[in-house]
């Protein structure tokens, strides 16, 4: 039918038969009559009627150049039988009427924007606007005195037809059967566009000015989204004006927004509209601040807004208020940087409205807590420091209102970004928020379900735990070590699982803490009291690792204090390392029952011992000899050996102040070595035998070339022919056998490359012999 007359009319125009083409044109416009079709095939049916239409227009713009008048044919379509196809030819001969400058352009814009009202059905009626628009939308004036037509009138006819097309777009919801609401809004939100495009067209007319926005055009838009009463209409509207008008439109006129935003229907989403323009114009203020106007206060008037719309809509959804805090949060950090206070305000805010709406173990993982989690991360992320986020005081305020998983989520994460920054405390104040946000992390929560962790999570969790205590590094010592006391107090309150974590974390950083006042000491008087007093702080805190059962930990932590108190030299370094390796012995005597572990942790003290230079011999003799001691008193031969062995290197390479230097005292040394080949021959296997005297006869050797007096060439002698006799006796068959070949092969090797000492050439023949036989 539409090309059928649509071609008929273009012949007519060919033959410039005029009268006859305008009715063909009013014939296939009757087709727009139409109720049957849904929006989208009617806009598609709109389309191709208004392609063809625009072949008339042309025409009658082509006449009205070469001389034909145009107000006889704008009298003559307003005979047109039907109303809709008449208003159609009205529109397209009135845009060319207006191009003719025949009669003031706004009696032209003003009749036809009147005379649409002649169509009430909303969909007809939405489409014939949207031509109107259209048609007109090049043609409008935008001039300011002009009597024919101004930019005023452009303003008036605009602001009409979006009333007119809104009311229409409105009524839509309320025709047919409430059980097609939901087809019919989504029909609605199909045709949003048609009603949104007068609001662009305003906002791009030439020579707009602020005044007109915020004296005419602002006012009286807000005012058809509160009259109308329809949330579809309201949210839409709402987001249009955001994004259509200029920043600086808005800045100007912002309260007048927001205070509409508490105006609409409950089921607008608040959330979206004021996030929108809280992002726009942080954007805008970003990009040159000089643009704002010191007396504009973006924060304060968003953040007296948001109470007001709070307030105002008591039904909003918590996660919606969360995320517009959120937002003027973040608009206070990019815009105000050097304004914690404003961050503050926000935090305080979020904390009282979480207060009035009863909100108390909120979810976790719900969208709430989503967005409050956001809300808490943001100045972790932004600000350059922990130390500038630990200033709001208001930073943990919500925390207890979280789930257990929630505060959790957040302390990890607040750890994981000082780890990546490297951030470190730097003053006493900044403790207590701090530990109030580790507090699922140092201690177990009541709200903490029982298999909310697998080991290896709650490892890795504690270790991030560690770094931090790792990490700090204030500049004032004095304050680091008020920093580590009152962790202690708050690692105190954790369990058994987690301070075999937490403590030994705390005791090397005071150990370090000592050694760096002992290394600054010349600037500060007080620095040996004060570095006493920190090792008894980790003494006392490794004493609380054996309370807790934890007493292989305890063993090494003495051990590591006597090493830090090794570093330094004061008055009480001897006493002082002498209590850390006698703690060691207490503990190794009374906790360590297992045979191999035994062996570990004697090994280790032995170990430290031949480290340790701050020991008179009133104090090395009885530790050294006790170490000899324990060791012949292991459960096995076998480390015996080893470890009497070992402690010949104490009597060898142990230091006293006294000597001022290694003891050398072959006597003892010899004395360890003979008791360990009488331990060696006390085995019963001749094939453990053999392995231990090669390790024996390595550790003669070893101090021959020394030089201990004690030990001489004989010896040497002696346990290889030992070697040598109890070799013959290992069956072939037996499993060790290549482990003793390979030892024996190593220890030629190593006496083959013996050069300069006439003395040994024998004792090569001897090495060459055990070669042999293995």
């Amino acid at each position: 039918m539409v090309q059928k007359e649509a071609f008929l009319m273009k012949r007519c125009l060919d033959d410039n038969k005029i009268m006859d083409a305008l009715k063909h044109a009013s014939t296939f416009l009757t087709e727009l009559r139409t109720s049957m079709l849904y929006p989208k095939n009617y806009y598609e049916l709109y389309m191709t009627v208004t392609d063809e239409m625009r072949h008339l227009e042309q025409f009658l713009l082509d006449e009205f150049k070469q001389g034909r008048k145009v107000n006889d044919l704008y009298e003559l379509v307003q005979y047109a039988g039907n109303i809709l196809p008449r208003l159609y030819l009205l529109i397209t001969v009135g845009s060319v009427y207006v191009k003719s400058n025949e009669v003031p352009s706004k009696k032209i814009l003003n009749d036809l924007v009147d005379m649409c009202r002649g169509v009430q059905h909303p969909l007809r009626g939405l489409f014939l606007r949207n031509y109107l628009l259209t048609c007109l939308k090049s043609e409008l004036p935008t001039n300011l005195t002009s009597e024919d037509g101004n930019l005023a009138d452009s303003i008036g006819f605009i602001l009409t037809n979006f009333s007119e097309m809104n009311k229409l777009w409105v009524r839509m919801q309320h025709q047919g059967h409430s059980r097609d609401r939901t087809k019919r809004e989504e029909e609605r939100m199909q045709l949003r566009l048609l009603v949104g495009t007068n609001l662009v067209r305003i906002s791009s007319l030439d020579n707009l000015t602020l005044d007109d926005y915020d004296e005419r055009i602002l006012p009286y838009i807000l005012e058809q989204i509160v009259s109308c009463k329809d949330a579809i209409a309201q949210e839409y509207l709402l987001e249009c004006i955001i994004q259509v008008f200029p920043d600086e439109f808005h800045l100007h006129t912002l309260s007048s927004l927001l205070e509409t935003c508490g105006k609409v229907r409950p089921q607008v989403n608040l959330k979206t509209i004021v996030i929108s323009l809280i992002e726009r114009l942080a954007s805008y203020a970003q990009a040159d601040p000089t643009r704002v106007p010191s007396e504009i206060s973006l924060f304060h008037i968003f953040r007296q807004q948001l109470a007001g719309i709070t307030e105002a809509r008591p039904e909003l959804p918590s996660e919606d208020v969360a995320a517009m805090y959120s937002s003027l949060a973040n608009l206070a950090m990019s815009c105000y940087p050097e304004q914690l206070g404003y961050v503050d305000e926000v935090l305080q805010s979020t904390a009282d409205y979480i207060k009035q709406a009863g909100l108390s173990n909120i979810e976790a993982a719900s969208a709430v807590s989503n967005e409050l989690v956001k809300l808490i991360k943001l100045p972790v992320n932004k600000y350059k420091d922990i130390n500038t986020v630990l200033k709001l005081k208001h930073f943990t305020a919500f925390l207890p209102s979280f789930a257990f998983a929630t505060r959790n989520e957040i302390a990890v994460s607040v750890l994981r970004k000082m780890s990546e920054r490297g951030d470190t405390l730097q003053l006493v104040e900044e403790i207590e928020p701090m530990l109030a946000l580790l507090q699922p992390l140092t201690e177990d929560q009541k709200d903490c379900p029982s298999d909310f962790w697998d080991e290896e999570e709650f490892a890795s969790e504690q270790g991030l735990l560690c770094a931090f205590v790792a990490q700090l590094r204030p500049d004032a010592r004095d304050v680091h070590f008020q920093i580590l006391s009152a962790l202690r107090k708050a690692f105190y309150n954790g369990t058994r699982r987690r301070m075999k974590f937490t403590l030994p974390a705390l005791v090397f950083q005071c150990n370090q803490l000592a050694i760096a006042y002992y290394e600054n000491r010349e600037e500060d008087e007080a620095w040996e009291k004060k570095c006493s007093k920190i090792f008894q702080f980790s003494r006392a805190t490794v004493l609380k690792l054996t309370e807790i059962d934890e007493f292989q930990l305890a063993l090494k932590m003495f051990l590591q204090c006597a090493l830090a108190v090794n570093r330094t030299e004061f008055e009480k370094t001897e006493a002082l390392a002498y209590e850390f390796c006698s703690q060691a012995f207490v503990v190794y005597e009374e906790d360590i029952s297992d045979s191999k572990e035994q062996v570990e942790f004697i090994t280790q003290i032995i170990g430290t011992l031949q480290q340790m230079r701050v020991f008179g011999e009133e104090n090395y003799n009885p530790l050294s000899t006790k170490c000899a001691v324990v060791s012949a008193k292991l459960v096995k031969k076998p480390d015996q050996v080893r470890c009497v062995c070992l402690c010949a290197n104490l009597f060898w390479s142990g230091y006293t102040t006294d000597k001022g230097g290694e003891l050398h005292d072959g006597k003892q040394v010899f004395q360890c070595l003979q008791k360990a080949v009488k331990v060696a021959k006390s085995c019963i296997e001749s094939a453990v035998q053999v392995a231990l005297y090669t390790e024996i006869f390595n550790v003669y050797l070893l101090y021959f070339q020394r030089g201990c007096e004690s030990v001489e060439l004989l010896h040497l002698e002696k346990i290889a022919s030992m070697i040598q006799e109890k070799l013959e006796e290992v069956d072939d068959s037996d499993e060790s056998l290549p482990d003793i070949r390979a030892a024996l092969e190593a220890t030629q090797r190593h006496v083959e490359l013996l050069q300069g000492d006439d003395k040994l050439a024998k004792l090569k023949e001897f090495g060459g012999l055990m070669a042999s036989k293995a």
